[in-house]
């Protein structure tokens, strides 16, 4: 059975930063891709950042320039760094694992940035 587990999140000021990282267990496969989506109240889940086995990564616009991923896929593990936080990223921040047409699902960690 595959779990994600997910760290890091908490409560940080506008401007800080935090590192979200994720850890699945129980596969001995690599990754094809991991990364991160969040969800905000009232919203849909969206897509923040992702990283591929082959070291290809993809971010949504808003996050271009302040959040840096990297993933370890023979150990399975995925890091956000996120920069420069804004109020308006204030969500439950999900790990997300696909090995051939399988997803995985964390958790989830909730981050929440004050004004």
């Amino acid at each position: 059975q595959v779990q994600l587990v997910e760290s890091g999140g908490g409560l940080v000021q506008a401007g800080g930063a935090l590192t979200l990282s994720c850890v699945a267990s129980g596969t001995i496969f690599r990754f094809d891709v991991m990364g991160w989506y969040r969800q905000a109240p009232g919203k849909l889940r969206e897509l923040v950042s992702s990283i591929t086995s082959g070291g290809t990564t993809n971010y949504a616009d808003s996050v271009k320039g302040r959040f840096t991923i990297s993933g370890d896929p023979a150990k399975n593990t995925v890091h956000l760094q996120m920069n420069s936080l804004k109020p308006e990223v204030t969500a439950v921040y999900y790990c997300h694992r696909r090995w051939r047409d399988l997803d995985y699902w964390g958790k989830g960690t909730r981050v929440t940035v004050s004004s």
